[in-house]
């Protein structure tokens, strides 16, 4: 896992951990779909689908994966960063008393939406340990460049079913009413590009290689 940024993984796992919430709770709660049609209208798609929970799940799974590949494998003298230990125990302390509140107050909608603003918040600063990392180091080995190609098109992707809802539906309330997957696209497919371009263009590998000195056959020596 060297190369990998260790707090990069930690605050990916709040931000897909408070998106599952979100998502999951929205999807299958009558409740909360009730508090939102009663704030948005009546006829207006839910904003999260099936495919927004496995999307999740899944994220969760393989991120909780590998931070267990952290502690098993290679990683020099990397450690965790106070800073962003810090950040995750006062998120999750935040979420636990929003959560006190939520119920005390039956506002369910307000309580996911601040899941939902958690993991706008986590999406802005999970990316910037890495591309810090990557501009001291000058280099992108050990970074998974196939993450960010596949990233960027699930960003893009995002976008166009989006769209596509908000024209079935004739109204564009798709995109404000799930503020969150609007930014979330938004913000990874900035990063993604940063990514992109310290990999290509920034930090190329073949600018990294050595060249080694040939040595000519021993009889040439001699």
């Amino acid at each position: 896992v060297v190369g990998l940024n260790f707090d990069f993984v930690i605050l990916n796992l709040t931000k897909h951990s408070s998106y599952l919430i979100y998502n999951a709770v929205l999807f299958f709660s009558a409740a909360v779909q009730a508090q939102y049609r009663h704030k948005y209208g009546s006829n207006q798609m839910i904003p999260v689908a099936a495919n927004d929970v496995a999307f999740s799940s899944h994220a969760v799974l393989l991120t909780a994966f590998t931070l267990f590949q952290i502690f098993i494998y290679e990683r020099k003298n990397q450690r965790f960063s106070k800073i962003a230990i810090g950040i995750v125990c006062i998120i999750w302390l935040s979420a636990a008393v929003c959560v006190f509140v939520g119920i005390h107050r039956h506002s369910w909608l307000w309580l996911i939406n601040v899941f939902n603003t958690i993991q706008v918040t986590m999406t802005v600063i999970k990316y910037v340990p890495q591309a810090v990392m990557n501009f001291r180091l000058k280099s992108t080995d050990g970074f998974s460049i196939g993450n960010i190609l596949l990233d960027l098109l699930g960003g893009v992707t995002n976008y166009g079913q989006m769209a596509m809802q908000s024209i079935d539906q004739k109204s564009w309330v798709n995109f404000y009413g799930n503020i969150g997957k609007t930014l979330l696209s938004l913000v990874s497919i900035f990063f993604d590009i940063l990514f992109i371009i310290q990999h290509y263009v920034l930090y190329p590998a073949s600018k990294k290689k050595e060249k080694l000195p040939i040595q000519a056959p021993s009889s040439e020596r001699s």
